[in-house]
């Protein structure tokens, strides 16, 4: 962090934070001397609670971002079309009709009736897990845990699960605020086969439509208008990846959070009604999403200076959680906190739309393995997976037993 020593904010550029291993350190120091920051050319990082709440839902401020922008960032490849018809990327009145349309697709009743699959699934996970003894966490539940759960939600069989996995995973690559030129071309690849696998679901489904999602978007229609061909294949490719990235994530630094706190897992064992206040103290303690951008309209004001339109804001979600001014002893996890009124599902219009199916994996996963195993300990070092956008881990080596462990 550079300190100015005019009297203007310190500058720091967001992506140096989002590859610490641990910048909570590094977050209060900036919220110490300020609520905002200088970023990069035409960039502030706001970091305080009060602040990135208000902001995630105040509409001088967009996510839609120009295709300047986009051609910047992800250069000549189909990422850039990819960003501009996602509904992340995306504001009023464009948003709030594709939000309409998606949230009749994504129906809470589609959704609880997926809570019996997930239950079945985790129960399958964990009688393997149990088999192995120890095992790598992140690739053994973690991962396939929501891709299972999103592919069902997607209507992809299991036979193709294996070959879609590996682009939803190059696909991550491009979330990311300048995209580095390998990554481009991995990410581009993986939206072009992407649209490709999506487009011949959407064919099977108009031949024969089922109950699951990409059926429910070809049929959804609000005030008479439907999804255009190229909205439903780019929002389920984006659904596809945005389904199991965020989840895997609170999985992982869920478990990991558990593993450094034996107190707070012993707990959940003696009051496992706490586990669903866990679940929140998961997401607030160690976001799966750090920051979250967005582009000026009109001048607005924060932290007593006025930001001109047409800069980048970008918004300190892992900051904002950990303030002291909203949350008691924040750098303390407590699984029985509440209320927990985290950012890590956003806010305003941008809300998460697949907020509710990530708790319900996460409880019911949770769940599981504090009920079917009396140990859970590490077994090795773990090893985070750093990188613009998601905060995960890559490898979270546990040691799992349906005994007690004895002193």
């Amino acid at each position: 962090m550079d300190v100015d020593k005019s009297g203007l904010p310190p500058r720091i550029e967001a992506h140096t934070l989002t590859m610490l291993n641990d910048p909570y350190p590094k977050y209060a120091e900036l919220r110490q001397a300020g609520a905002l920051c200088r970023g990069g050319p035409a960039q502030w990082l706001v970091t305080r609670y009060v602040d990135v709440a208000a902001l995630l839902s105040d509409p001088r401020l967009a996510h839609q971002f120009p295709e300047a922008y986009h051609r910047f960032s992800a250069g000549d490849t189909p990422i850039r079309s990819f960003f501009q018809r996602i509904i992340l990327g995306r504001d009023r009145p464009d948003h709030t009709h594709l939000r309409r349309l998606m949230g009749q697709a994504i129906s809470p009743g589609l959704v609880r009736r997926l809570h019996a699959d997930i239950t079945t699934l985790v129960d399958d996970l964990l009688l393997n897990a149990q088999a192995k003894g120890t095992l790598d966490l992140v690739a053994d539940i973690a991962f396939p845990l929501p891709v299972m759960v999103v592919c069902r939600l997607l209507g992809i069989s299991a036979d193709d699960q294996d070959e879609v996995r590996p682009h939803a995973i190059d696909l991550g690559k491009a979330f990311a605020a300048v995209v580095p030129e390998q990554e481009r071309l991995a990410g581009g690849r993986a939206v072009t086969w992407l649209r490709a696998y999506i487009d011949e679901l959407l064919a099977q489904r108009r031949r024969r439509p089922g109950d699951d999602l990409l059926s429910r978007m070809l049929t959804a229609e609000d005030d008479g208008r439907r999804l255009t061909h190229e909205d439903i294949v780019d929002n389920a490719v984006f659904l596809f990846f945005a389904g199991f990235e965020t989840t895997t994530s609170l999985i992982a630094t869920g478990s990991a959070a558990l593993l450094q706190h034996p107190d707070q897992l012993a707990l959940l064992r003696r009051q496992p009604t706490h586990i669903p206040h866990a679940i929140e103290e998961f997401l607030r303690y160690d976001a799966p999403v750090q920051v979250t951008a967005r582009l000026t309209k009109q001048p607005i004001a924060i932290a007593g200076r006025t930001i001109k339109p047409g800069r980048v804001v970008v918004l300190s979600i892992g900051s904002a959680n950990h303030d002291e001014r909203q949350f008691h002893n924040p750098e303390q996890l407590d699984v029985t906190r509440d209320p927990n009124p985290h950012l890590s599902f956003g806010g305003g219009i941008h809300y998460c739309l697949g907020a509710s199916l990530a708790r319900i994996e996460a409880t019911v996963l949770f769940t599981g393995l504090i009920e079917r195993f009396p140990t859970i300990e590490p077994a090795g070092a773990p090893v985070r997976q750093l990188g613009a956008s998601f905060r995960s881990f890559a490898r979270l080596p546990v040691y799992l037993s349906d005994r007690a462990a004895t002193s």
